[in-house]
């Protein structure tokens, strides 16, 4: 499975790249450190849509970690109200903004460990911090999406996402490291959701979940996975 997968992850990301052509950075609404980061921290069981909301929301009233650390946990709650678990990220961004004033200068740490060691702070959350607020191209940050397309695809076979990180490193070309969260993201949120829509992915004839899974269900032709040039026409329809 490696040698095949190493001969085409190239195309993957290429038809992925002409799939989705715009950057894309998910929830993140700026390129600020501090704002990055709690965006992130927001993001976690939310939706982009829903996300954004809530930090524009909770940064028209409180933009700095200084302001945060001050402000009433009631109120954090209240303007991050439409994420999920909003009672308990209202606690964590108000210690992470407290921290960051004791032991930062109010500064995001540019050190990976010191940044990790922030309460709910994991690899996934300080690599898309590196990546976006940093501009570092090193690290691939693995969320939930690329856990789940990853492993659909078959390029790894991981139950966690500390351990899928290890092994796209492995087999994704380091060019394209960069754009992995973005891709992978945009194609788990729009097409490979946890009901995968099969029927409007042009990467099947690549996808281990496909062939395995989908495909021996279906009457034989019944189904050709559409070409890009068909995938833009239904997108302009």
């Amino acid at each position: 499975m490696g040698v095949f997968l190493v001969s085409n992850t190239d195309r993957i990301m290429q038809l992925l790249e002409k799939q989705y052509p715009n950057q894309f950075h998910g929830a993140q609404v700026s390129r600020h450190p501090f704002k990055v980061l709690i965006g992130t921290i927001l993001s976690h069981q939310t939706q982009d849509p829903r996300t954004i909301k809530a930090e524009r929301r909770l940064f028209a009233v409180y933009s700095t970690p200084t302001e945060l650390a001050a402000a009433p946990t009631l109120n954090i709650r209240e303007l991050i109200k439409p994420v999920g678990i909003y009672r308990v990220k209202a606690r964590r961004i108000k210690e992470v903004s407290r921290i960051l004033v004791k032991r930062f200068n109010g500064r995001v740490p540019r050190d990976y460990e010191a940044l990790i060691s922030l309460p709910g702070v994991g690899r996934k959350t300080a690599n898309i911090v590196f990546t976006y607020a940093f501009g570092k191209d090193n690290l691939i940050a693995v969320d939930t999406h690329v856990h789940k397309v990853s492993n659909r695809l078959g390029l790894v076979k991981t139950k966690l996402t500390d351990k899928t990180e290890q092994a796209l490193y492995e087999i994704i070309p380091r060019k394209y490291w960069v754009e992995v969260n973005d891709l992978f993201v945009q194609l788990g949120q729009d097409i490979c959701k946890a009901k995968p829509q099969c029927y409007r992915c042009h990467l099947t004839r690549y996808c281990a979940h496909y062939k395995d899974v989908i495909k021996p269900k279906r009457i034989p032709g019944s189904f050709t996975p559409p070409t890009i040039i068909q995938l833009r026409q239904r997108v302009r329809a």
